[in-house]
C-alpha cells in the first residue's frame, strides 16, 4: 500500500480520527492549525508564540497574561477568535467573558467563535445550545458573554476573561476620564464576575503609559506574565530576531514590509507606543517633545563645529547599547544632531563604527566616561584610529551623579534652542522616544552619550558662517579707459 493510500485509509479508520480529536483538544497548537487550514493560513512564529502562552493558560501555568502587539498581528485571530472555542472544551462547565473596546467588536468576535463551533462541533466535542449574540450556552454546560468595555456583565460567573484592545482610539487613549472609566469597570466589574482560580488575558496593542495595561502593570506588576512583541526587534527579543528585524517576516504575507513603510509615515509617539508597545507620554518629563525640532536638511557641513560622544556598553548582547553620537553647533549656537550610531554589539563593531562617524564628520571632540574602555578595549581603539587615521580629541569625563544630574547640561541647552534631527533618520523615532520617557523609559543609552556630549559644552565654540565674496575694488581709471573709443591705437590715460 502506498503511503497517499495508508494515510487516507488511517483517516477514515475511527479509532485514529478518534484519537485526533483528542489530541486537538488536548493541545491548541493543533486546534489552531486544524481550524486553519480550510483557510490556508498557518501560524507564524509570533503566533506559535501566543500560542504557547494561552496553552499555559489553560494548563493553568499562570493565571494572568497580557500580550501586547502592533496593529494587524492577527493577535485577535488566536485570542478573542480560536481560544474561546478550545477553551471550552477543555472541560465542562466552563464559562468565558470576552471583552472588547466596543459591543459592536465584541459580538462580532462572539459570531466568529459560534462560527467556529458550528464547523468543528464534532472535533471540539460539543455543540451550540442557546444562541445570541451577547450569551450562547453549548450542551456540554459551557457559557459565554460578550460585552463591550463598560458594558453589563453581571449574572454571570467566569473561568475566564478575555480583554481585547480595551483602547479604540487616540482619542479615548488621551482622554484620562476614559482610562478611568477602563479602570473602575476592571476592577468593580469584571474582577468581581470571576470564579476563583479564574484567569484573565489582556492581549492589545499600546496606546499610552495609563491605559488598563499600564495601570495594572503598576499595582499588581508581580502578578502578571507580560510578552511584549515589538513591530522591529530590539534587544533580548522574544522571537529571537535580531535588532532591526521586522515582525512577521517568515511568511509571504508581507507583513515585515509593510512595517517599513509604516515606520517612515507614523510619528514618534505611534510608532513607539502601537508598534513598539512602549508608550511616551504627550509632552516627555526631563526632555520635552517641543524641544525636538524634525528637519528636512542639515546645515552646509563648513559652517558647523561638530562634537561627538559615546556610551559604551560593557559586554556585548548584555542589554546594553553602545551609542555614539554626533552633535553640530551651527553659528547662531544652535544644536543639530547629525548621526547617531546604536548596537548590541562587540567591541570590534563598534570600534569600526566610532571610525567611520570620525572619518565622516572630522569632529573637533569627542567625549566618553573615564574607567568604561581604557583597561579593556582601549588600546585597540587606538590602535584602529592610528591605522585608520580616524584622529579626534578624546575628552574623558568621570562617571558621577546619577544619569538625570549627567544629562543636566544638555538638557539645558535643548530647553533653551531645542535639538534638530533629521526626519528621515532611521533612528530618530527611537531616539525621541528614549528622550521622552527619560528618566523612566527601559533605556538611557543615547541619552547618556548626549549627555556627555552635553559635558563638552563649555568647551565647544559656535559655527562659523560663510564668507561673504568681496565686491571688486572699482578703477577708476580702467572704467573710463576701458571704453571702445579709447582703445583705438595711440590713445592711453598719458594723452587722452
Amino acid at each position: 500500500m502506498r503511503a497517499t493510500e495508508q494515510g487516507a485509509a488511517m483517516e477514515t479508520d475511527p479509532a485514529w480520527e478518534l484519537g485526533q480529536r483528542r489530541a486537538i483538544r488536548r493541545e491548541f497548537g493543533l486546534w489552531c492549525e486544524h481550524a486553519l487550514a480550510p483557510q490556508g493560513m498557518v501560524p507564524a512564529a509570533h503566533h506559535r508564540l501566543l500560542i504557547r502562552e494561552l496553552q499555559a493558560v489553560a494548563d493553568g501555568v499562570h493565571d494572568r497574561l497580557m500580550v501586547f502587539m502592533p496593529p494587524g498581528s492577527a493577535k485577535s485571530t488566536y485570542t478573542s477568535d480560536l481560544f474561546p472555542a478550545w477553551f471550552l472544551a477543555q472541560a465542562r462547565d466552563r464559562r468565558v467573558i470576552a471583552t472588547s473596546n466596543t459591543a459592536e467588536l465584541a459580538g462580532t468576535f462572539s459570531r466568529r467563535v459560534r462560527g467556529r463551533i458550528r464547523t468543528h462541533g464534532p472535533t471540539l466535542g460539543y455543540r451550540l445550545d442557546r444562541e445570541a449574540e451577547d450569551l450562547w450556552t453549548t450542551s456540554n454546560g459551557g457559557e459565554y458573554r460578550a460585552a463591550g468595555i463598560g458594558g453589563v456583565i453581571t449574572g454571570l460567573r467566569a473561568d475566564l476573561a478575555l480583554i481585547d484592545d480595551p483602547v479604540k482610539s487616540r482619542e479615548e487613549a488621551d482622554s484620562a476620564a476614559r482610562r478611568s472609566r477602563v479602570w473602575e469597570w476592571f476592577g468593580d466589574d469584571l474582577r468581581t464576575r470571576l470564579r476563583p482560580g479564574a484567569a484573565i488575558v489582556v492581549v492589545q496593542t499600546r496606546w499610552h503609559e495609563d491605559d488598563l495595561s499600564g495601570r495594572l502593570l503598576q499595582a499588581q506588576g508581580d502578578q502578571w506574565r507580560v510578552v511584549s512583541l515589538p513591530a522591529e526587534a530590539e534587544g533580548d527579543d522574544p522571537l529571537g530576531r535580531k535588532p532591526g528585524e521586522m515582525l512577521w517576516g517568515d511568511d509571504r504575507y508581507g507583513y515585515a514590509a509593510s512595517l517599513a513603510r509604516v515606520k517612515a509615515e507614523a510619528s514618534t509617539r505611534s510608532w513607539s507606543a502601537l508598534y513598539q508597545q512602549r508608550p511616551v507620554p504627550d509632552t516627555g518629563d526631563y526632555f520635552q517633545a517641543e524641544w525636538l525640532t524634525a528637519t528636512d536638511s542639515l546645515p552646509d557641513r563648513v559652517t558647523l563645529r561638530v562634537y561627538g560622544g559615546s556610551d559604551y556598553a560593557v559586554t556585548a548582547g548584555g542589554g546594553d547599547w553602545t551609542v555614539h553620537v554626533v552633535v553640530g553647533m551651527d553659528p547662531e549656537g544652535k544644536l543639530w544632531l547629525l548621526d547617531l550610531w546604536r548596537g548590541q554589539a562587540a567591541a570590534d563593531a563598534w570600534i569600526e563604527a566610532f571610525c567611520d562617524l570620525v572619518l565622516r564628520w572630522r569632529p573637533i571632540g569627542w567625549a566618553e566616561e573615564t574607567g568604561q574602555i581604557r583597561a579593556g578595549v582601549g588600546p585597540f581603539l587606538e590602535r584602529r584610529m592610528r591605522e585608520r587615521r580616524a584622529y579626534v580629541a578624546r575628552h574623558p569625563f568621570p562617571t558621577r551623579g546619577d544619569k538625570a544630574v549627567r544629562a543636566q547640561s544638555i538638557r539645558g541647552r535643548m530647553a533653551l534652542d531645542g535639538l534638530r534631527v533629521p526626519r528621515t533618520a532611521a533612528w530618530r523615532q527611537a531616539l525621541e522616544a528614549e528622550l521622552l520617557t527619560f528618566p523612566a523609559g527601559k533605556h538611557d543609552d543615547q541619552v547618556d552619550a548626549l549627555g556627555l556630549v552635553g559635558q563638552l559644552l563649555d568647551k565647544m565654540v559656535v559655527g562659523t558662517a560663510p564668507k561673504r565674496e568681496r565686491a571688486e575694488r572699482r578703477d577708476g581709471y580702467g572704467q573710463w579707459f576701458g571704453r571702445d573709443e579709447y582703445d583705438r591705437e595711440g590713445v592711453n590715460w598719458k594723452t587722452a
